[in-house]
């Protein structure tokens, strides 16, 4: 068992445009429920991580000044000490430097820091503890940076993978690898080939270390990024280039580890996710009022409880009804939602529907 606090930190800045209508700039997707489970995700990540933590006074959120009311109002236990509030969304590399930071000045460079996406399902909570304490400890006796990686179970082309190099050490009967190198989103045969290996694993975006390694790593692969934090804070995000931390650190450290882990995962990226999650044995996901004839392979969300989608002779479309809009896209062009924000964007008589 771990002999150190736990830090979860969760990354909640992102602005989920690839949910819209219904995620919003006041309303993006972490304040969503789009799980089934009545909460939202930001909530739900906040419970899944509670116990690793030991109690609110451990956990942080590291979020944008727009939505920091709506992060106080759906984790009203989290300590304001606990919630770093960005000036503007500069990515992650500096949302995890900077937290890693803050919390290496109140807990040291020995304490364990992990970071978890808000948007995140995990089906399997005692597995997915079991994984992550096993990474802990391993990050407690290696100076390691390691993350949870996904066993995939499908030759998903909307993933980052990464590949598995030499078996480093076995925790609670769970290996631990190298990380051999990182891979940014393959096509399809290419994602095929990594599944036939069986030595990839999608990559989470879940990362667990000791806060003085990472401090020293990013110290040689991103001198800009914590030099500037270091001396000034939040004020520094004027001035950060906006960068990934794969970018920044994860593709270029030697630390770098990988604990493939198979506890039911799923990245809540877009529409098409929640077929993942919902659509069983039926023709059509339906969450709100639908009425379909000849319809199948539609992802259909109604808001209000009164409006009434109807269809006919239709497949494998996206329709979302929230408010003033109606959003109607096939399945396969849902990444082009982010375009169309664009588009109104230009338009002043639009303005209110971001």
């Amino acid at each position: 068992m771990m002999n150190s606090t736990l830090i979860p930190v969760i990354l909640a800045g992102g602005k989920g445009e690839r949910f819209w209508p219904l995620s919003r700039k006041l309303r993006p997707k972490q304040f969503l429920s789009l799980d089934g489970s009545g909460k939202s995700l930001l909530q739900t990540t906040g419970d899944r991580l509670l116990s690793l933590a030991g109690g609110w006074e451990n956990l942080w959120v590291i979020t944008s000044a727009l939505i920091a009311d709506g992060v106080r109002e759906q984790l009203p236990d989290l300590p304001e000490a606990n919630l770093l509030i960005e000036p503007e969304g500069k990515d992650t590399a500096p949302a995890v430097t900077w937290a890693t930071l803050e919390i290496a000045k109140r807990y040291g460079n020995e304490a364990v820091v992990a970071f978890f996406p808000a948007d995140h399902w995990i089906a399997d909570q005692a597995s997915f503890e079991k994984n992550l304490k096993a990474a802990a400890n391993f990050a407690l006796e290696e100076p390691a940076i390691v993350t949870l990686g996904i066993t995939p179970n499908a030759p998903a082309t909307g993933y980052g993978y990464i590949e598995q190099g030499i078996l480093s050490s076995t925790i609670e009967e769970l290996p631990v690898y190298k990380v051999a190198r990182f891979t940014e989103k393959p096509d399809r045969d290419t994602a095929e080939d990594f599944l036939k290996t069986g030595g990839f694993s999608w990559n989470s975006g879940m990362f667990i270390f000791r806060a003085g390694v990472v401090l020293e790593e990013l110290a040689i692969h991103a001198p800009d990024i914590l030099t500037l934090l270091k001396k000034e804070g939040k004020a520094a995000y004027a001035n950060l280039d906006k960068k990934s931390i794969d970018y920044a650190l994860m593709e270029k450290t030697q630390l770098a580890y990988v604990l493939p882990a198979d506890f039911g995962w799923d990245d809540l990226g877009d529409w098409n996710s929640l077929e993942r999650l919902f659509k069983g044995e039926n023709k059509n996901v339906d969450l709100g009022n639908h009425v379909a004839l000849d319809t199948q392979g539609a992802i259909v969300y109604a808001q209000d409880d009164q409006d009434v989608v109807v269809t006919i002779g239709l497949e494998d479309v996206v329709i979302v009804r929230d408010r003033n809009v109606t959003l109607v896209v096939n399945k396969d062009r849902t990444q082009e939602i982010k375009s169309v924000l664009k588009l109104l964007q230009e338009n002043s008589k639009f303005k209110d529907l971001l």
